[in-house]
């Protein structure tokens, strides 16, 4: 459409949003709000708003339903107790004398075979607190850990967010989960150190809260890894032998393999229910930010980003990471911020003579560096999950945002300046 909203009315459409979302407002809700109110404050009729509108809210579309048909996948994984045996299995083979790394580890892994990354959180932080109780090691330092980990394992996953970056630059799935694979590493690496370096800081896991509880038999570490192990093969036929199975089929697939395998496939549809349950709520704030999408893809805030980087004397790829750390600060989500970065910056960025990988991959990583702040529902997910206080959960933003920037900067010299210069 030529219909161009003005920078300052995206910009409100992201304050409206923001301040919506901290007032406990549906992120979705608050986005179509946002959406709508910017429209208006830049310059557009709300007949016109109301169609950019429409319109960022359809190209999201195609992203909602591979994150819906994911939901088989999520619920077998973490209803049938497979994501638990995975997660204990990591952090016995690791050892507890290595307790942060095997959780770190854990969490990673959870999230790469895809689990929701609050989600492997939140199921990893049972043996988490176990373990820091035995071991005298603080909440700061293991939920440190664990988000660390979750954030590495979360750009190399089939996650919605890393779905939402394939869908918008045209690229398989497994593409843009290989590219994170190093910057993973890295990620890995920086959250040992920083969580070592907090052991002692902050307040410690009493007891009461280190009790944990079995519920029904959980399975076996063999037929628990086949539901991941079959999606990946079938996603990664694509690139190996140019079969392409869509994550649409293979995510559910593999969740129906995995019930087989454990056997347990009577209870597939309760597994499916849930797992819907799970993604429901991501796919319809993916539709909300795509109605916030379309007004800022419309407006006159790319050119605004475009002209402060040439000022900074900054290269062209730079808007590619940029603008996910921008918007993962607008959503508080990496989801949301890899959405709505890559729908309105994308073309950009591909016209830019940045190839769609490079740019999905650096869209990926920027995303995950502000998406733990306060307006969103990780941060309370995540300090829930440790029984953390908000003040004490405050205090860990610094160190997420330096594992974050630590996978966006690796990205950025993979994808940009090697890339570019090398």
């Amino acid at each position: 459409m030529d219909i161009q909203v003005s920078a300052f009315g995206a910009i409100v459409a992201l304050i409206v949003a923001i301040f919506l979302i901290l007032k406990k407002v549906s992120p979705a809700y608050g986005m179509i709000a946002g959406a709508l109110i910017g429209g208006l404050v830049g310059g557009v009729d709300v007949t016109n708003t109301v169609a950019l509108m429409m319109e960022g809210a359809k190209g999201i579309i195609p992203a909602v339903l591979r994150i819906l048909a994911a939901g088989v996948l999520a619920g077998v994984l973490i209803e049938s107790g497979a994501a638990a045996v995975i997660a204990e299995t990591i952090v016995k083979k690791v050892g507890e004398t290595r307790a942060l790394l095997a959780l770190a580890i854990a969490t990673m892994i959870l999230t790469t075979v895809g689990v929701f990354v609050d989600v492997a959180v939140i199921t990893v932080a049972p043996i988490a607190l176990a373990i820091a109780n035995r071991a005298g090691i603080s909440k700061t330092a293991i939920l440190l850990a664990m988000i660390g980990g979750g954030k590495a394992g979360n750009i190399m996953s089939p996650n919605p967010n890393a779905i939402a970056a394939a869908d918008a630059f045209q690229i398989p799935l497994t593409s843009v989960m290989a590219a994170g694979i190093i910057p993973a590493i890295f990620g890995l690496t920086v959250t040992y150190i920083l969580a070592k370096k907090l052991v002692n800081k902050g307040s410690h896991v009493t007891a009461q809260e280190s009790e944990t509880t079995v519920q029904g038999k959980l399975p076996l570490i063999v037929p628990a890894i086949v539901a991941p192990l079959v999606t990946i093969i079938l996603l990664a036929l694509r690139p190996l032998f140019d079969i392409n199975i869509d994550p649409m089929i293979a995510l559910p697939a593999g969740g129906i393999a995995g019930a087989l395998a454990m056997g347990r496939i009577r209870h597939i549809n309760d597994y499916a229910v849930a797992g819907l349950g799970k993604m429901s709520g991501v796919a319809i704030m993916l539709l909300g930010t795509g109605t916030l999408a379309g007004i800022i893809a419309n407006s006159g805030l790319k050119d605004v980003l475009i002209n402060s980087l040439d000022a900074l004397g900054l290269p062209a790829f730079v808007l590619a990471p940029v603008s996910g750390i921008f918007m993962s600060a607008a959503t508080a989500s990496t989801t949301a911020g890899t959405a709505v970065a890559s729908q309105v910056f994308g073309t950009t960025i591909l016209e830019m003579g940045v190839s769609a990988l490079a740019g999905a991959a650096m869209v990926h990583a920027g995303a995950t560096v502000l998406d733990h702040l306060p307006h969103g529902s990780f941060f309370h997910a995540t300090g829930g999950s440790v029984n953390m206080e908000i003040k004490e959960r405050l205090k860990l933003i610094p160190y997420e945002t330096a594992v974050g920037l630590t996978l966006a900067i690796v990205s950025t010299l993979i994808f940009g300046i090697f890339k570019f210069f090398g």
